[in-house]
């Protein structure tokens, strides 16, 4: 009896220490205080960014069309020209020698031509009255069909003459500016293909290519968008595109897309397309520049927008922790877009107004109490120094 007492006790002791550790046990911990900022919903644009240059729409190598010596030159090294100024002088003395002896040579023609026109003439009455044979007669326009032909002949070297003698002033075919002289006075210049031919060269500024190469997941997507109505192709309309030079932001410059190349380039995987665009700075903005090319990846749409450093990743899923109305945080998986205004697009996963928590992310954990406090707008501290001050206030 006695032992079994002492049993009793025993078993009763070890119940109430082990109603004790439970209940050590369920003590909740407080809510850790951690800083949250709050998702905005806006219609957004997805923009694709590339990189391209500046190109000229025009560009001109000027080269000698007649041999010659150089006799002047009329242009400064870097001016702007117009269509038709005069750059370069070849001596035309030759040329005019040639042309004034093409145009005698014309003259002569006429002469015989009109000799020949009189005496077939004289011919033709000759023949009505049977004063003359047909094979006279015949010999006559055979005369005249020769004279004729020898006029034109002779037109024809008074023009190519002319051509040549036009040939020695050499001018500009487009509005640009113009490079610096490659043959100065004096120099004997010929026609030709090579590169020692160029006397100088004239791009044009305005307007003004933006040329880039699209790589290939990009142009893939724009088709399946324009397959679904949710995009308008490049090829059959003009898409807007925006420009940044290497020193700008927010890419200040519109122009659009006026061509898509033929073929996708199987080396690169790209495929060339280009922005046309008026030149803001012709003094200054030449081709050769590198730039930044922003278009339109999709049609507007609303979507909720959070600053990107509150995502996190893990295994290629995006995710962040949300703060629902009691105060505990759920591990909410969301579906990204590219950056808009500085801010992620985040096209399911959050609402306008949900509480996203962006400190404290290695601690956190599906279920667990929280103190959110907003986080300063301008805070330029430290994450959990904006944590204490905050929560000091808050005492």
């Amino acid at each position: 009896m006695k032992h079994f007492f002492f049993a009793s006790v025993s078993l009763l002791l070890i119940f109430l220490a082990g109603s004790g550790c439970k209940k050590a046990s369920v003590a909740q911990e407080p809510p850790l205080p951690v800083n949250v900022v709050t998702a905005i919903e806006k219609e957004v644009n997805e923009w694709d960014e590339f990189t391209g240059r500046l190109e000229a729409v025009e560009f001109v190598e000027i080269r000698p069309r007649v041999s010659g010596y150089i006799t002047e030159i009329r242009f400064n090294a870097g001016a702007i020209v117009k269509k038709g100024d005069l750059l370069y002088v070849i001596d035309p003395r030759p040329y005019q020698a040639d042309f004034d002896r093409a145009a005698a040579e014309v003259e002569r023609m006429d002469a015989q031509l009109k000799l020949a026109q009189i005496e077939l003439n004289r011919a033709k009455e000759l023949r009505d009255k049977n004063t003359i044979s047909a094979s006279e007669f015949d010999q006559k326009a055979a005369t005249y069909q020769g004279s004729a032909a020898a006029k034109s002949s002779a037109e024809a070297a008074k023009n190519s003459a002319a051509l040549n003698l036009e040939f020695t002033q050499i001018k500009s075919p487009i509005d640009g500016r113009v490079s610096d002289a490659r043959i100065t006075l004096g120099n004997l210049v010929q026609p030709g293909a090579g590169p020692e031919s160029v006397l100088t060269t004239v791009v044009s500024v305005d307007p003004i290519y933006a040329k880039v190469d699209a790589d290939e997941n990009a142009v893939l997507k724009y088709v399946k968008l324009s397959e679904e109505g949710k995009r308008v192709s490049a090829r059959t309309a003009k898409i807007p595109g925006f420009v940044e030079l290497g020193n700008e932001t927010d890419f200040p410059h519109e122009g659009y897309i006026d061509f898509v190349d033929n073929r996708l380039d199987p080396g690169t995987g790209t495929i060339r397309a280009r922005v046309v665009l008026k030149n803001w700075n012709p003094n200054f903005i030449t081709p050769g520049f590198f730039a930044r090319v922003r278009v339109a990846g999709a049609t507007p749409y609303r979507a909720a927008l959070i600053d990107d450093r509150v995502i996190s990743s893990q295994q290629g899923l995006k995710y962040a922790f949300v703060v629902k109305p009691d105060n505990t945080i759920e591990r909410r998986t969301l579906e990204t877009g590219p950056l808009f205004e500085g801010k992620r697009i985040v096209k399911r996963g959050l609402k306008d107004g949900e509480k996203v928590v962006s400190t404290r992310l290695q601690m956190l954990r599906a279920g667990m109490s929280v103190t959110p406090v907003p986080e300063p707008t301008s805070a330029s501290e430290p994450d959990t120094k904006a944590i204490v001050t905050q929560t000091k206030s808050a005492k």
